[in-house]
């Protein structure tokens, strides 16, 4: 039996629900039935995936700033969630450099203002944290970070995540194993699909480039990122809040999803193999980065793989691919629809993982 079924008619509230991530996760589960709630500030780019789908006429869309309790509480006490996907974020390195105030307060304080209110509403049983391969301390080392290795973080974003991360720990250590709700937190590298727009992001610059007629600029050719299709930690997301329903102690604990090993990229050969799709593309690269960030970075997943009944299908190669399809039907209008089309996808991507469903 697929066990996304078991998310039929449950309200699951999702924070930053208008986001890339937020937004596949919304299709997905409308695919399968569930009532969503959705709290987040108005989509972050233009256009944006929720936009484009038409998201707002399909779920409850509740426009609202993480780090507002008072406002976040509300929505919980009205609508009495059974399943939080916490998304909201800040999650932009560049920018954490240039707000970093903004970038503490959303997604320390945000992270707190979702515990709180779940905490409080009894209807809460499920509670997933979203928070980032980057939580980890990055020490330029070949091995991957497994979810004991030490948090961390250079830039104002990393040391933001390692911080919820942090939080998430304490407040299922101090109230939510004497309620037997369960909470997890997740921490997924770097995902590339259809719908991205957002500044800084390898696969919405490589676009905005190729439809601007503007050379690509690239500020570390040579950095190497756990590169995966959107739905692949999405799955991930989905089978552990499916999992801590059933048995909510066994599996609150952190989570990686990401790539397997063999199959990271660097950045100049995620663009070359673009190249093969879209060849109006020139690239430039900066001469001086201006600021710190990782030239490696892996995630352990084998805990994951062994005890969620979750792998990576798709390899870099099937994830471009997905990628540009989505973007090349949305700017040639091959379809009229692209709800119905990021759902072809979903679909898709659902028959190569068809032995994970279970």
């Amino acid at each position: 039996m697929n066990f996304l079924n078991s998310f039929s008619k449950k309200k699951v509230l999702i924070t930053g629900h208008t986001g890339f991530k937020g937004s596949w996760l919304t299709m997905w589960l409308l695919k399968y039935g569930a009532e969503i709630i959705g709290y987040s500030l108005k989509p972050p780019t233009t256009p944006s995936l929720f936009e484009i789908c038409k998201l707002r006429d399909k779920i409850v869309s509740i426009e609202g700033d993480i780090r507002d309790y008072e406002t976040l509480s509300n929505v919980f006490k009205k609508y009495k969630p059974e399943i939080v996907f916490h998304l909201a974020a800040q999650p932009l390195v560049k920018r954490s450099y240039m707000e970093p105030a903004y970038t503490y307060e959303t997604n320390i304080m945000g992270t707190v203002n979702v515990l709180e209110a779940s905490r409080l509403t009894e209807s809460v049983k499920v509670i997933v944290v979203v928070t980032s391969d980057k939580c980890y301390e990055n020490k330029e080392w070949v091995y991957a970070y497994r979810e004991t290795d030490s948090l961390g973080g250079v830039d104002p974003y990393s040391s933001s995540k390692a911080c919820a991360e942090l939080i998430v720990s304490a407040y299922r250590a101090s109230y939510f194993k004497k309620s037997k709700v369960g909470v997890a937190s997740v921490r997924a590298g770097n995902v590339i699909g259809g719908g991205d727009w957002a500044e800084d992001r390898l696969m919405p610059d490589i676009i905005r480039a190729i439809m601007h007629n503007k050379p690509l600029q690239i500020r570390n050719p040579n950095a190497t990122r756990p590169w995966q299709f959107v739905l692949e930690p999405l799955l991930g997301y989905l089978k552990l809040a499916h999992l801590l329903q059933k048995e909510p102690e066994k599996y609150s604990e952190a989570w990686n999803f990401g790539p397997l090993s063999f199959r990271l990229l660097k950045v100049i050969d995620i663009v070359e193999e673009v190249k093969k799709y879209w060849n109006n593309l020139e690239v430039k690269i900066e001469k001086e980065n201006s600021f710190q960030e990782a030239n490696v970075l892996k995630l352990d997943i084998s805990k994951s793989i062994e005890k969620l009944n979750w792998y990576p299908v798709y390899d870099i190669y099937t994830s471009i691919k997905e990628t540009i399809e989505w973007y090349k039907a949305f700017y040639f209008k091959e379809t009229e629809d692209m709800f119905e089309y990021s759902l072809t996808q979903i679909k898709k991507y659902e028959e190569y993982a068809k032995k994970y469903l279970e």
